[in-house]
């Protein structure tokens, strides 16, 4: 993997990039939709590739192994092959499924055992077996196994977190530096940033992450139930740490707005649940604000979904029919509003790094923001 930085903007730390992998290139700063068990739900990957332009997706390391299982993907020829995606790839280490499972998860230094949500086995993670795992899934961009806190977190459980994080990290180059990819093309790790919301415990693992020197660098342990300051002076401290010349991923971020101010912050990736889950729930994201398609206002509106958008779906499907599909629970009506957000999110990607490049994107981040989170 290779990354060039194009353009840095002259008011913040916003920049524009590309990322080459071996089945393409990711034009930065991006949004990568979540695959969590190799499908971005109710999308097509002819939608995702053509419609929405989506770069790349994520798939879940954690969903993966349960379902379909490493068998099946290796006699596949990996996912790409099993989901017929050609685009790049990320898989995160299934640490944040581990982080989530509480009442069926034990931490070890060894690793992290857990029982499955699925039919309640039980299984053991380690950061050996996490790289091996990834290696058969096969995604073009793996990350490291970590320990994931939640927040609130006391600051003493922080810091020995943190320092496992590390010690995990290093058998995790070790076990990849030692292996060789499975199906013919490179794959690259990125070691995760964690600290909770402490500012000494952020730039140590910080440093020590950029210490590792691999191509690309992520922040986790953000967008977790802390306030949205909290997540900016974090991301901005570590941003100040981590190197310039690599690529820097945020994990599971997040809303609109948080995306805009982040990038403002230095970061160039993003992935998040929100634009999908949140469709199916009847919450679309427009470039005026937000829309809840439940509500009765909708209910004779015959107007575009977002008559700014250019996605043939906005245009040939109204409010008020929308709102109707998801009423009623037609999987049609889940299809259209997924697509809506994803493609609003690969928009406002795309917007911002042609404003980095323009050189006009901090007045126009400054008024987005005060747009994108009003309810229509």
């Amino acid at each position: 993997m290779k990354f060039k930085l194009a353009v840095q903007d002259k008011n913040c730390k916003a920049r524009a990039g590309e990322i080459t992998t071996d089945h393409g290139t990711i034009k930065t700063p991006i949004f990568m939709p979540v695959g969590t068990a190799g499908t971005v739900k109710a999308v097509h990957q002819r939608e995702l590739a053509e419609d929405i332009n989506a770069q790349i997706i994520l798939g879940n390391t954690y969903h993966l192994y349960l379902r379909p299982g490493l068998e099946t993907l290796k006699l596949a020829g990996g996912l790409h092959k099993f989901n017929g995606w050609d685009k790049p790839i990320l898989t995160d280490s299934g640490g944040y499924q581990v982080y989530s499972l509480t009442e069926v998860r034990k931490i070890k230094e060894e690793g992290v055992t857990f029982r499955s949500h699925i039919d309640g086995s039980k299984h053991l993670f380690t950061p050996e077996n996490v790289m091996d795992t990834q290696r058969i899934i096969g995604a073009d961009i793996i990350m490291a196994f970590d320990e994931c806190t939640p927040y609130p977190c006391n600051y003493h459980y922080a810091r020995r977190s943190i320092d496992m994080t590390h010690r995990w990290l290093k058998r995790c180059i070790n076990r990849f530096d030692s292996t060789a990819p499975l199906y013919g093309y490179s794959q690259t790790l990125f070691p995760i940033v964690q600290g909770s919301v402490y500012k000494d415990l952020r730039i140590k693992s910080a440093e020590f992450i950029a210490e590792q020197n691999r191509e690309g660098n992520a922040i986790g342990g953000l967008s977790v139930g802390e306030p949205a300051e909290e997540m900016y002076a974090m991301t901005e401290v570590v941003c100040n740490v981590l190197p310039t010349d690599k690529p820097r991923y945020l994990m599971g971020v997040g809303t609109p707005i948080n995306i805009l101010e982040n990038i403002a912050l230095g970061i160039d990736m993003f992935d998040c649940v929100m634009p999908t889950r949140n469709a199916r729930n009847g919450m679309l994201f427009t470039r005026k604000g937000i829309i809840n398609i439940k509500n009765e206002k909708w209910k004779n509106d015959f107007s575009p979904i977002d008559a700014d958008s250019d996605l043939f779906y906005d245009l040939n499907y109204s409010k008020a029919y929308l709102r109707h599909l998801i009423h009623s629970k037609e999987i049609l009506g889940a299809q259209i509003a997924t697509l809506h957000n994803l493609h609003f999110y690969l928009w406002l990607v795309a917007e911002a790094r042609e404003k980095i490049i323009s050189g006009d994107f901090y007045d126009w981040k400054n008024q987005m923001v005060k747009v994108l989170g009003q309810k229509l």
